[in-house]
C-alpha cells in the first residue's frame, strides 16, 4: 500500500459509500472500488461489509483507519517541517481569542509582529469550545481559552490567572453587606439576578457557579450573554448584575457600572494557549507560545 491508498481508504472509512468517497477525492467510481479490492487482497482481510450502496467497516478496517490517520497526518507533517526549514519564521498563523482573552495580548502580538515581520496572522474570535474544536480540527494552531475545559487532546501552557469581581449598574444602590474596603460575599451577591457569560464558553459559566455551589447557595441566574460588551451593556442598563475577570472590566470600561471585590477565598480565573497533541506545530506557532509564557512566566504543561 502507498500514502495514495491510505488516502482513499480514509475517505471510504469516514464517508461509508464509495459514491460519496468517490466524490469526496474527485474521481470516478470504479477506480476507487478497484483500489479498495488491491488493498484487500493485499492484506487478505475484508476491511467494509457491502451492505447495497453502504460500507460498514470491520473491525480490520477500524484498526487500519487509526494506521493511516497516524501515517497520513506524519507525512503532511513532515513536508511542512522540510517546507519550513531554512526558511526561517514565516507563513500563515492562525489564531483563535476567546471573548474574555487575556488583556495583554494585543500588545504581546505587536511585539510578535516586531520580531517576526514576516508572519501572516489569521486572527478568529469565538467561544472557548468552538475554538478548541478548531484547534482539534487543525483550523487553526493555537488558541487562547478560558479554563477549566477538557484538556485531554491538547498541550497547553497557562498564560494568566486574574480575580473575577461583581458588577452591577451605576444606578443601583450600594449593597448593604459590602465591607469597609468594598468586597461583597457570596451570600450577598445570590440574592441579585445575574447575567452570566454564556454556557457555550465553559470554563468561566461553570467557574462562577461552583463558586455558589461551594458555598451551599443558588444563584439567582435570568440571563446568559456570549458577547461580553453587550453583557457589561445590559448589566448597565440596570438588566442584572454579573461576575466578570478584571480584564474584561477594563476592556470594555463602562463608566456606568460599579465593580466590587468578592469576599473570601475563591478561585482565579485562568487563560492558556492551547494547541493539538502529537501534531507538528509551525515555528512562528512555537514563538508565539514562547512570548505568551515569557510574559505569564509561567511554563507550558504536557
Amino acid at each position: 500500500m502507498d500514502i495514495k491508498q491510505l488516502r482513499y481508504f480514509i475517505a471510504l472509512a469516514e464517508e461509508l459509500q464509495v459514491t460519496s468517497a468517490a466524490q469526496r477525492l474527485h474521481m470516478s467510481q470504479p477506480p476507487l472500488s478497484q483500489q479498495l479490492k488491491m488493498m484487500e487482497t493485499e492484506l487478505g482481510v475484508p476491511l467494509f461489509h457491502r451492505n447495497g450502496r453502504h460500507l460498514e467497516i470491520t473491525s480490520a478496517g477500524k484498526t487500519l483507519y487509526e494506521h493511516a490517520l497516524s501515517i497520513t497526518r506524519m507525512m503532511e507533517e513532515a513536508k511542512a517541517e522540510v517546507k519550513e526549514s531554512g526558511m526561517g519564521v514565516r507563513g500563515k498563523l492562525s489564531i483563535g481569542i476567546n471573548t474574555l482573552s487575556d488583556e495583554r495580548l494585543p500588545e504581546i502580538l505587536s511585539t510578535f509582529r516586531t520580531l517576526y515581520p514576516k508572519v501572516i496572522f489569521k486572527i478568529q474570535q469565538n467561544e472557548t469550545n468552538v475554538l478548541a474544536k478548531l484547534v482539534k480540527e487543525k483550523i487553526l494552531d493555537v488558541a487562547i481559552v478560558r479554563l477549566p475545559i477538557s484538556l485531554e487532546d491538547y498541550d497547553y501552557a497557562i498564560v494568566g490567572a486574574e480575580p473575577l469581581y461583581f458588577v452591577t449598574g451605576k444606578e443601583d444602590s450600594t449593597p448593604q453587606s459590602v465591607t469597609a474596603n468594598g468586597a461583597i460575599s457570596y451570600e450577598a451577591i445570590s440574592e441579585y439576578p445575574l447575567i452570566l457569560p454564556s454556557t457555550e464558553g465553559l470554563g468561566l459559566y461553570h467557574l462562577i457557579l461552583d463558586q455558589f455551589h461551594a458555598r451551599g447557595l443558588s444563584p439567582a441566574i435570568v440571563g446568559e450573554c456570549s458577547d461580553i460588551g453587550i453583557l457589561v451593556e445590559l448589566v448597565a442598563s440596570g438588566f442584572g448584575a454579573s461576575i466578570l475577570p478584571r480584564s474584561s472590566l477594563h476592556r470594555y470600561d463602562n463608566r456606568n457600572i460599579q465593580t466590587y471585590e468578592i469576599n473570601g477565598p475563591q478561585a482565579t480565573s485562568s487563560s492558556a494557549v492551547i494547541w493539538l497533541k502529537q501534531h507538528y506545530l509551525s515555528k512562528s506557532a512555537q514563538k508565539l507560545i514562547e512570548l505568551l509564557t515569557s510574559s505569564s512566566s509561567i511554563s507550558s504543561y504536557n
